[in-house]
Order: structure tokens, then C-alpha cells, then sequence
């Protein structure tokens, strides 16, 4: 067994809870009009599950005593990216010509690594898995390269784990800020992901269990393009032919965002192309 399987949903969620509070980007302008309508959808969403379900009491204590699990194994915000985020984001991106977007996920950190391309993302020696050459070029909505354009890249090794949300792993283990030439155009070498489940040994582990469901995501790149005077796009690539994209838990594949990698000329491992379209800034 290797030290990464030896990790915890509840220190994977702590993890994710104690980032996401560093960020201190969860403060909003809006208005208390705004919060009682919200807040009061929702309390009457839930009172009318229970209502038209007939809720017991034995089921309402299981769901209080599951909430406050949920919190204890710091899996708040694993459970709101797989279950909820991917609708917030559909609601954000809703008016986007360029690329498409999809959720961020709770193992996003900022400052990784810069490199300019053609660039190799950090990892081990011998870092599992097949090689992946992921390419492309970075355009505005007219078709006009944008040079020097970023590219922040994260992702799960070939057993599914990320760096600083499991034990072993380097600090910045495959993940890196890339900068695009001056036609846009961007080289990474790194290694083809892994499908993998949420973890399953916290709160969010004993609700996919209670209901029958699977916890599988397909393998996916992470990402977070941007370029001056353009909107930063948030997304994730997945890879055609995983069993996973068709019935994602989290619930984020679009067809737009589905690769077909390719053998590389060199023999060394695969490759993939995908070109990112920037809205500019509204």
C-alpha cells in the first residue's frame, strides 16, 4: 500500500475546508431581500420533501445526525462541488461564447509553479502512468491569438489522488502555471489521469452508500485559462472512451469538454489537442 491510499476522507476534507477558508472569497453584496428569498426557496424545497414524502422522525434524526457529520469531517465543501456547484456554474457561464466552462472542485490552489511552454508539470521520479503531451493555443472570440496567456493546470495521478489532499505526495506534484508563447500556443507534458472515486470513508462516502449510487468521476485535467482584458475561464477536460463521462457523479462532463487522445509519433505515450476561446471582460 502505498502512502497516498493511507489517506482519510476527513483529512482530504479538512484539507478542502481549511483552503477554501484561506481564500476568504465567500463574502457577497446581497441584499437581505435577496437572502430571505433564497434562504426561504430552499427551507420551503425541504419542508415540501418532507411533506410529500411523509418523513419520519427516525429518517429526519439520521438526516441531523449525517449534517452534522458532514461538517465534522470537513466534507462541506466536497459536497457542495460534486452535488450543487456544477448548476451555479451553468448559471455563471450562461451567456460565454468562447470555451465552455464546468466546476472547479475543492482541490484547486492558487500560486502553483510558473513555467513558460513548452513545459514538463512537476512530479516524481517515475511518476506512474502514461505520458501525456496536452497542447493547444489560446484564442479571443475573433480568432486572434493571445499571447502570453496563462493556463493554471491541476490533476489526480494514476491512482486518483491530488498533492496537498493526500499524504506522501510532493507539494506541487503535478500541478503548474503555464505561460503561452506569443501565438497563444502552449506545450505540457504531464501524466494521463486516473477516473477515480470521491472519497468514501467520510459523510459524503455514507450518503452515496445509503442511496445506491456510485462514487466514480471520469479522469480529468483541471484548468483555469485567462489573459489580460478576457474573463478567466474556469474547466475540465475529460477523456473519451472512460466509462465515467456518461454518468459523472459530480455531474460536470459536457461533450464540448471530451478529448480523443491520440498515439504520439515518438511513441512516448499519448496526446491530446484543445484549443481555449476567451470571452473578453464584461
Amino acid at each position: 500500500m502505498t502512502v497516498e491510499t493511507q489517506g482519510t476522507a476527513a483529512a482530504s476534507g479538512a484539507g478542502a475546508t481549511a483552503r477554501f477558508r484561506e481564500n476568504k472569497h465567500f463574502s457577497a453584496a446581497t441584499s437581505q431581500e435577496r437572502v430571505s428569498r433564497l434562504a426561504g426557496r430552499v427551507i420551503k424545497a425541504i419542508n415540501a420533501t418532507v411533506l410529500d414524502e411523509e418523513v419520519s422522525y427516525d429518517e429526519y434524526n439520521a438526516l441531523k445526525a449525517w449534517l452534522i457529520k458532514v461538517g465534522e469531517d470537513g466534507e462541506w465543501p466536497l459536497f457542495l462541488d460534486v452535488w450543487i456547484e456544477h448548476s451555479v456554474e451553468e448559471v455563471a457561464n450562461a451567456s460565454r461564447q468562447g470555451s465552455k466552462g464546468t466546476i472547479e472542485g475543492p482541490y484547486y490552489l492558487p500560486d502553483s509553479p510558473q513555467q513558460h511552454s513548452p513545459a514538463t508539470l512537476p512530479m516524481r521520479d517515475n511518476e506512474p502512468g502514461t505520458p501525456l503531451l496536452f497542447q493547444g493555443q489560446v484564442t479571443n472570440v475573433a480568432g486572434q491569438a493571445l499571447p502570453g496567456a496563462t493556463i493554471e493546470i491541476w490533476h489526480a495521478d494514476d491512482l486518483g489522488f491530488y498533492s496537498q489532499f493526500a499524504p506522501g505526495l510532493p507539494e506541487w506534484n503535478l500541478r503548474g502555471t503555464m505561460v503561452a508563447d506569443q501565438e497563444g500556443n502552449f506545450q505540457i507534458n504531464t501524466m494521463q489521469p486516473a477516473p477515480y472515486q470521491i472519497p468514501t470513508d467520510g459523510a459524503c462516502g455514507q450518503l452515496i452508500a445509503a442511496a445506491g449510487w456510485h462514487a466514480w468521476r471520469p479522469a480529468h485535467l483541471h484548468l483555469k485559462v485567462s489573459a489580460p482584458g478576457h474573463q478567466l475561464i474556469t474547466t475540465q477536460l475529460y477523456f473519451e472512451g472512460d466509462e465515467h463521462v456518461a454518468d459523472d457523479i459530480a455531474s460536470a462532463v459536457k461533450p464540448e469538454l471530451v478529448l480523443a487522445p491520440a498515439n504520439r509519433a515518438d511513441g512516448a505515450g499519448s496526446e491530446v489537442t484543445y484549443n481555449f476561446i476567451l470571452d473578453p471582460e464584461e
